[in-house]
């Protein structure tokens, strides 16, 4: 019964995401049915069509989308995640600007201050939109943290731009008015224009349906807004606040939706990673153009923000250098590691081999060689199977290694059943000790094996260079190699050395 619990508790738990997720697909149907023809109800009963009801309608619609990207936050991985956390929030704070706005139109005289309070809002709605779009999910994390700062700083001098001609009580004139809806059109079409870029560029399913419900909302909310600043006050039709509300709605229902079935995604090279490698110049060259445009009014704010952007983006560009030169050197050890055991695989055994011949030339010094080969490897293989076979060789690849003294000695997993170790500068007598302690630690271990003696042992083979300045490794080898296969012939468990003319003879132990 405890065996099966952990089953029965995930069962249990898919199918409990499987009813929120029926749940959620059947409110994605029903929102538009009952919110959308309840909005428009409201517009059509209301006297004035940017009045409190129908301000209150929008204020909903932003509200209502934000509890469903947060509700998909919740389902989702950890990198889409972190996606929809930020469109809630970004919803939220167009949701609290529409709020201010209707709280001025329920005070008599208009509540001081709501105007100016309400387009700071609308602007840091858009830092979090702009973040994800300039903030690729890939890239670390202390560089994702330098892009939220930068986007942060690019909010600031969004309002400090828009508040150089927007007063507490609000725009106080034609031009003014104009140009404070030119600047939102220009936010706007800028992060439809990314977020299309982005789903365009989407490498993976789960961030191709992310961009496409933000690019969605994005475009519908672009259109919808500029109609909304540019032909309200011209044509107050009845259905205007409407057009503002439904793209919220529009982002709520694709928030909610179930994620259709798996399908592969075309190849898009290139223009993925210049999309990619491109996305974060977003934040600073917007800075730049902000600061640029602030100079005749505020120069101090223009400077620093210049010095944010050029600094800024330094950091960034250093930390994900930093953390690929970390990744190159993490995967360059991986190549050179054995998966299995732990030990430098033959790629390393072979540099190190190279190396040590070399540094014995110069040196004049000795270099010995050791091939260790499993008894009976092939029997324990398909006597206990494959599995007890790898713990096998990482077990012995363990005992081998304790046995290596010197800093300078290299283990290395030769291939298969197979190992090697490379004792730079050790005599006759310190590899034999070498080599006898590496095979009586195994037999000691006493290791499960089909094999004679129910145990685990090694057959290893020793070898020195002959002539310094001719030898080769491959010589070396050649040589470790007879040696071993004398080990072997003479019975396994043992030690055979293969050792040059004129030093200590031909050795077996057992």
């Amino acid at each position: 019964m405890s065996a099966s619990a952990p089953e029965t508790a995930a069962e249990h738990g898919a199918i409990i995401a499987g009813r929120a997720d029926a749940v959620a697909a059947r409110l994605a149907l029903a929102l538009p049915l009952v919110f959308l023809p309840a909005h428009a109800a409201v517009a059509l009963t209301a006297s004035n069509p940017i009045g409190a009801a129908t301000l209150l309608c929008e204020t909903l619609a932003a509200f209502i989308a934000a509890l469903a990207c947060g509700w998909r936050a919740q389902g989702s991985g950890n990198r889409e995640r972190l996606g929809w956390l930020v469109i809630a929030v970004a919803m939220l704070c167009w949701s609290a600007g529409v709020g201010w706005q209707l709280l001025g139109a329920l005070t008599p005289a208009g509540a001081s201050g709501t105007g100016a309070i309400s387009m700071l809002l609308f602007v840091l709605y858009g830092v979090p939109l702009v973040f994800l779009l300039a903030s690729p999910n890939g890239d670390p994390w202390p560089a994702r943290m330098v892009d939220a700062a930068l986007a942060l700083v690019l909010g600031l001098l969004f309002g400090a731009f828009i508040f150089s001609f927007v007063q507490l009580s609000g725009v106080s004139d034609a031009a003014g008015e104009l140009t404070l809806s030119l600047m939102f059109d220009i936010q706007n079409i800028f992060i439809a224009l990314f977020a299309l870029i982005r789903y365009r560029a989407s490498t993976n399913e789960q961030e191709q349906r992310f961009f496409g419900a933000l690019s969605a909302f994005a475009g519908a909310y672009m259109l919808g807004a500029g109609y909304y600043n540019h032909f309200v006050e011209e044509q107050a039709g009845a259905l205007v606040s409407l057009i503002v509300g439904a793209p919220f709605i529009l982002l709520a229902v694709l928030a909610l939706r179930r994620p259709g079935r798996t399908r592969a995604l075309p190849k898009r090279g290139m223009f993925a990673r210049v999309v990619h490698t491109g996305s974060p110049l977003i934040l600073p060259v917007s800075m730049l153009i902000l600061s640029a445009a602030l100079v005749p009014s505020r120069p101090a704010l223009a400077i620093a923000g210049c010095v944010a952007a050029t600094l800024g983006y330094g950091l960034r560009a250093m930390l994900v250098q930093l953390h690929g030169m970390g990744e190159r050197d993490r995967l360059a050890q991986l190549s050179q590691i054995d998966a299995l055991t732990g030990l430098p695989n033959r790629r390393q055994f072979d540099e190190a081999l190279r190396r040590e011949l070399m540094r014995a030339r110069r040196s004049g010094q000795g270099l010995a060689l050791l091939m260790i080969d499993i008894d009976h490897f092939k029997l324990l293989n398909d006597t206990l199977g494959h599995q007890a076979g790898d713990e096998r060789l990482r077990d012995v690849a363990g005992i081998l290694q304790s046995c290596a003294a010197r800093a300078t000695d290299v283990i290395a997993r030769y291939g298969g059943e197979e190992f090697a170790a490379i004792l730079p500068g050790a005599s006759p007598a310190e590899a034999m000790a070498v080599a006898e302690a590496m095979r009586a630690a195994v037999e000691e271990r006493a290791l499960a094996s089909p094999g004679p003696g129910e145990r685990v042992t090694v057959s290893i083979g020793a070898a020195r260079l002959t002539e310094i300045e001719a030898d080769t490794g491959q010589r070396l080898m050649e040589r470790a190699d007879a040696a071993l296969y004398d080990s072997k012939r003479a019975g396994r468990n043992r030690v055979t050395a293969a050792w040059p003319v004129g030093e200590a003879a031909r050795s077996v132990s057992a």
